[in-house]
């Protein structure tokens, strides 16, 4: 098969989707792999180190989009690079399609390609396996922003995540105990914060309570609307990790909500690229992380884990490589008999919407795959 692997062409993002270990395991069995120049820069993968791994080495998008079968993407592929697909190609990536413009997903339609989001690849025990990896880096890495947002320098109140003997620490609300929400609880746990973890899972709440131990600064909470509007008022750093797979995410925060919080406190939806869970969200970039509504930070970066490019990377390639691998040297029939969750995450086959919540979203018929 013939195998593309782009450089990502989207602001900000320098992942890969493909490594250079990837590429030498699939050329030893007969692939062609195509990797578009400086395509793992940002991951520190150079071009000689796909070359050694058997990978031929294209100069324009123009020229590995026209020679690939199959594409492996980190995000969404655009307008642009949609029309210079193959008709009938396959794309695998982070795709986030029931955010999609409209107009992107009937271009994909059009070109009748087979399109499968890794987020939507789904276990019989309701598991995300390759998401997990990118929601624990995102989850480790949420302190360390937060830390910074809450700095006066940066616009915040001026406290220290931990506080200091006689100065309480800062209090932390997360809306979703989900990987993410587990994984940045436990980061702001280890770094002194008072954590209050709201879920409508009583399981999920229970499960938090028994791995945080009995020191009293881990609060659960049934994520009412009453409990989030109780919380929001109180809390120095508010994070939504709400997570509909396949679906737009729900707004779990309203504006009233938000205008509640203490001015300056900061306010982080890490579910928009869903859409958001905050109704006062709006995308933002690395560049340009932050920005003030109702007197309150806000961080919505919808990439986060593409300026840790080199973990993030590694973990979904490690996550993700039974499917590729699949596809490529099976075929998506066999691929599907083998790995039955990989159904999940198909989501555009041959011209149809074959995704029940994103057919229901666009308001067309389901297609059979």
């Amino acid at each position: 098969m013939d195998i593309g692997v782009p450089r990502e062409h989207r602001a900000d993002e320098h992942r890969v989707g493909l490594t250079p270990a990837g590429v030498e395991l699939l050329s030893a069995t007969g692939h062609a792999c195509c990797v578009e120049n400086d395509a793992g820069r940002g991951a520190g993968f150079s071009d000689l180190d796909y070359e050694h791994a058997g990978a031929r080495i294209v100069y324009s998008p123009e020229e590995l989009y026209g020679r690939s079968d199959l594409v492996f993407k980190v995000e969404r592929p655009t307008n642009e690079e949609v029309g210079w697909m193959r008709e009938g190609a396959t794309v695998m990536g982070f795709l986030h399609m029931a955010v999609c413009p409209r107009e992107l997903t009937d271009a994909m339609l059009a070109k009748r390609l087979t399109v499968i989001a890794y987020e939507l690849i789904q276990e019989s025990d309701g598991s995300l396996p390759v998401l997990v990896p990118l929601s624990q880096a995102a989850g480790r890495m949420t302190p360390q922003l937060a830390a910074t947002f809450l700095q006066n320098n940066h616009g915040g109140k001026g406290i220290v995540l931990g506080g200091v003997p006689g100065v309480p620490p800062a209090e932390v609300v997360i809306i979703g105990g989900g990987t993410y929400g587990t994984a940045a609880a436990k980061g702001f746990l280890a770094a002194g914060a008072s954590v209050y973890v709201l879920d409508h899972d009583l399981a999920r709440l229970q499960y938090l309570d028994s791995i945080a131990g009995h020191g009293g600064r881990l609060v659960t909470m049934v994520s009412h609307p009453f409990n989030i509007r109780k919380a929001a008022r109180f809390a120095d750093v508010l994070v939504g990790a709400v997570l509909l797979p396949g679906e737009r995410t729900p707004i779990v925060v309203t504006r009233g909500m938000v205008k509640s919080m203490k001015q300056r406190s900061v306010v982080m939806d890490i579910a928009i690229d869903n859409g958001g869970c905050i109704e006062t969200s709006r995308p933002t970039t690395h560049r340009d992380p932050t920005f003030i509504e109702e007197n309150v930070i806000h961080y919505c970066v919808p990439n986060m884990t593409a300026v840790v490019a080199r973990t993030a990377t590694h973990a979904f390639n490690n996550a993700a490589w039974p499917f590729m691998h699949a596809v490529a040297t099976m075929g998506l029939g066999r691929a599907l008999s083998s790995h039955p969750s990989l159904r999940h995450g198909i989501v555009l086959h041959r011209g149809g919407v074959v995704h029940t919540s994103l057919a229901a979203h666009l308001g067309v018929q389901e297609a059979t795959l």
